[in-house]
Order: structure tokens, then sequence, then C-alpha cells
């Protein structure tokens, strides 16, 4: 960091600099605390509910940084499940999210990521992943399109085979979305 402050032209001695390769190290470590975590661990623990009955839960906040330019991606995941007899509690969902978030990440990566996890740790009939994010990559540089939105998906079992699972999904998703 050093280097990049002083590639830039500015003294890393300078005292709003001095602390700053501390700072941003700091920050990385908090950014990339996923690669340590395997999200299915954070769905490990799981309770017995006869049915059949999808789950979903959406708007889950997230943040990542795109490993091309390091810079973040926001935005929020929507996830849905069938279970097989056993359900995770919800707040697991978001902690698997957040397992995958915090590492270098592409957002298509990403969604598969998740959808593999909830596959593999629960055992579902099906899983539906979609996030949809802002990257500042597209935003503070290069094209500089702020606002725009990029959208992924990702079926696993009967949210790939059903076009009638995949739509009640997509409904329960934005189907409170106002034009």
């Amino acid at each position: 960091m050093v280097e990049i402050i002083a590639a830039i032209g500015e003294d890393p001695n300078r005292e709003g600099l001095r602390d700053t390769p501390r700072r941003v190290a700091q920050m990385y470590a908090e950014a990339f605390s996923g690669l340590h975590t395997d999200p299915r661990e954070t769905l490990r623990t799981t309770f017995s509910e006869p049915g059949e009955e999808m789950i979903v839960v959406r708007d889950i906040p997230f943040s990542s940084l795109c490993e091309h330019h390091f810079l973040p991606f926001l935005g929020h995941a929507h996830i849905g499940y069938i279970p097989r007899g056993r359900v995770v509690g919800l707040s697991k969902l978001a902690r698997a999210v957040e397992a995958v978030a915090h590492r270098p990440q592409l957002q298509e990566r990403m969604t598969g990521q998740i959808a593999d996890a909830v596959m593999l740790a629960l055992k579902p009939l099906g899983a539906a992943v979609i996030l949809e994010a802002e990257h500042l990559c597209m935003t503070i540089r290069g094209v500089k399109k702020p606002g725009s939105v990029t959208v992924t998906s990702a079926m696993r079992g009967v949210f790939r085979s059903s076009a009638v699972t995949r739509e009640e999904f997509l409904q329960s998703v934005w189907s409170s979305r106002r034009p």
C-alpha cells in the first residue's frame, strides 16, 4: 500500500496517510474473511419439518469485491429451496451468502456457489438463487454507468426441471417490485 500511495504522487508519511496501509490491510482481512469459511457449514444445523413447500428469503443485502478490480459490488440475494423433511434457520441462508460474498468474487460464480451450498448442505428437492448487484467497476471507472444492475440466477433440481416451480419462485421474488 505504501508503494501505491507513493505511485499516485502522495507522501506515505503524511499524517492522514500514515496509518492507511494498516487500515487497508484490516479492511481486506474483513472483506475476504469468507475465504476461510465453508458456506455449507453455516447451513449445517437443520430442523425436522414435514412437507415439501417452497421457502424463499429475498432481499438479503450483500457486498463483495470484484476479483478483477478489487472494487465492491453491492446488491441483494434471493434464495429459495424446497426442503425434503429438513429446514434450516432463515438467518443461516444470509450467513451462507456472506461466506461466499466475502472473498474475491465474480457475481456469476457467487450465484452458483450459493445454490450449490444449499443443495449439498440441505439436500432439498431444489434450490434457486438470484443475485442483483451494482458493480462499482462499472460505476466509478471504465464505462461509468451508475445505476446499472447485473442480475444472475442459478437453478438447481426441481427449479431447473419444472417451469411451474421456477415461475413460482420468480413470482415470489419479483411480485412486490414496483415499476
